[in-house]
């Protein structure tokens, strides 16, 4: 009887501590697009026509690797046809890692990234999305039109040197050619 009390004492005490525990978040801070541009090798728009998860080969990390359609380059050099994005985090099997401030990738859609080849865990170097949240816009056209929005709208970013914390193109997006104007811009400075 004794047991079972001091049982349920330790497990409603367990349970109080995690829920008063504070979540942890991926912490940003603000980039600008002339930043993004100017730090990665690649900005490209494409449509995603694939995804893939799978452990690496140390079976430490789950990558996803995204097969894009790459309708236009804006920087960089990139072979006509597909490139492949790999991105941390994804599900195999019943196991999924996630990153806090990681895109989001859906099949099918269009996006804007800006890409660079980094180092990923397990000591793999691959064509990433190293700005997470930030280095991708999400690309929907209506009436004509073609808006770009960042990912990061909704995600708190830290403010950047000129005091900015809202992503670029804010809530409302941006015009997808005036995005593409500002990094043609930053590439040939």
């Amino acid at each position: 009887m004794r047991l079972s009390r001091i049982a349920r004492f330790i497990l409603a005490t367990a349970a109080v501590v995690t829920i008063a525990a504070p979540a942890t978040a991926t912490t940003l801070v603000r980039q600008s697009v002339e930043r993004l541009a100017r730090e990665n090798a690649l900005a490209l728009t494409g449509r995603v026509v694939d995804l893939h998860s799978y452990w690496n080969e140390d079976h430490s990390f789950i990558f996803t690797d995204v097969t894009l359609r790459t309708t236009s380059v804006l920087k960089g050099r990139q072979a006509a046809g597909d490139v492949t994005v790999t991105l941390m985090g994804g599900t195999v099997g019943e196991i999924t890692t996630l990153v806090i401030g990681g895109p989001e990738l859906v099949p099918g859609s269009e996006y804007l990234m800006f890409l660079n080849d980094e180092e990923l865990p397990g000591g793999v170097t691959r064509t990433t999305v190293r700005d997470l949240v930030q280095g991708v816009f999400e690309v929907t056209r209506a009436n004509g039109r073609a808006t770009a929005r960042s990912m990061a709208v909704g995600h708190p970013l830290l403010p950047d040197a000129d005091g900015l914390t809202d992503p670029a193109g804010g809530y409302a997006g941006i015009a997808l050619e005036a995005l593409e104007a500002q990094i043609r811009n930053v590439r040939n400075d």
